[in-house]
């Protein structure tokens, strides 16, 4: 199986905590798809006999779009390849973008899942993180949504400059009330090089430290849980048979393939696995769409064990203690590691798997580095 993952690089503007890649130039577009087209043509051999259980339209901003340009895209792609009967095909979209007409067509064209960046339900949060729809769109769109596709994703971050906890509780009661299909929890991260980072810097703004927000991130796991949600990664939860089958995949490390600017792929063959990146500019991709990759490299078997421990610890599925012991280089400081962590609360083992408890999920990372780095 395959999955495929397409960055549509527009947005109305760029939200001050945002570091993808993206572009506000909206008359790019119809020349933006012109190139992507170039480029899947270009890559047909990659496609053809191969079989595609998920296809994820990423951004950006794709709600932008024309959806006429997304239909005539994957019937292209549909003439390269197969779909599964249950394909899910996803897409990214602010609330601002949908009105019923707009969501009809979206799902004519085929979309299955829609994951909407609505960030918050209140607005004194979209506000400070100046965003584009109301609290009021974010709650008629998402139930609309929700009477639509098959699959609907809420995203909500937390740890906003000004929050408190019964701001946060706000949004999880409006969340759990709607009953979305997924939730992705995000812990505000301040990154450099964006708007917000240079606000903190200069002291304009302070975000609420790590403890506060852990307080947050914890208080929405038990907050979900009682309402069904299975927290299948760390910023994800679900009910059940609705997990995002794209980003499964990519945690899987399961064989996907990227098009457009920035995009990302990864191929495994007997022999090897190689990552790929296309160039992060849209003028220059546009300029040579046929030949968008920047880099690649083949993974080391150091770097595959690398990916595999860090991988493994962010999904609920687990990590293999006998794969982890045989490719580790720590010897019996191993043994006495998974005993900290255990005393710490932060992973429990299984019928020889480790897994990360709710507390340790705040903490995957770290746990992973000492894995296998000591």
């Amino acid at each position: 199986m395959l999955s495929l993952y397409v960055h549509i690089p527009f947005c109305k503007k760029r939200c001050s905590y945002c570091d993808f890649y993206l572009v506000t130039r909206s008359n790019l577009i119809d020349t933006f798809f012109k190139a992507l087209f170039l480029e899947t043509a270009s890559r047909s051999s990659e496609l053809k006999g191969r079989t595609i259980s998920a296809i994820h339209f990423g951004g950006g901003t794709p709600s932008m779009v024309p959806v006429s340009y997304l239909a005539d895209w994957l019937d292209e792609v549909a003439g390269m390849c197969s779909f599964t009967p249950d394909i899910e095909i996803a897409l990214e979209a602010n609330p601002e973008d949908l009105d019923g007409n707009a969501m009809d067509e979206l799902r004519a064209a085929g979309i299955t899942r829609l994951s909407l960046g609505v960030q918050s339900f209140t607005p004194q949060k979209l506000q400070v993180l100046g965003r584009g729809h109301t609290a009021q769109e974010s709650q008629e769109v998402t139930a609309s949504a929700i009477r639509r596709f098959r699959s609907v994703s809420v995203d909500l971050i937390c740890g906003v400059p000004g929050e408190d906890l019964s701001l946060w509780e706000a949004d999880l009661h409006a969340t759990l009330g709607l009953q979305p299909q997924h939730v992705s929890v995000y812990m505000l991260s301040v990154e450099p090089k964006t708007r917000l980072y240079r606000d903190v810097l200069r002291g304009e703004i302070t975000v609420p430290d790590d403890a506060v927000q852990a307080s947050f991130y914890e208080h929405a796991e038990s907050r979900l849980a009682d309402q069904g949600y299975s927290h299948y990664e760390v910023s994800n939860f679900c009910l059940p048979g609705h997990h995002s089958r794209y980003n499964l995949a990519s945690w899987k490390r399961e064989q996907y393939l990227g098009f457009g600017p920035s995009a990302h792929s990864f191929l495994v063959s007997e022999v090897q696995e190689t990552r790929m990146a296309n160039v992060a500019s849209l003028a220059r991709y546009i300029a040579v769409p046929g030949d968008a990759v920047a880099f690649r490299e083949e993974l080391s078997a150091e770097e595959r064990f690398t990916e595999q421990v860090f991988l493994s610890l962010r999904i609920n599925s687990g990590l293999d203690v006998e794969f982890l012991r045989k490719e580790n280089k720590l010897g019996h400081r191993l043994s006495e590691t998974i005993a900290r962590f255990e005393q710490k609360r932060w992973i429990e083992q299984h019928e020889g798997r480790l897994y990360l408890t709710e507390k340790g999920f705040l903490f995957a990372d770290l746990i992973a580095g000492d894995f296998i780095f000591g």
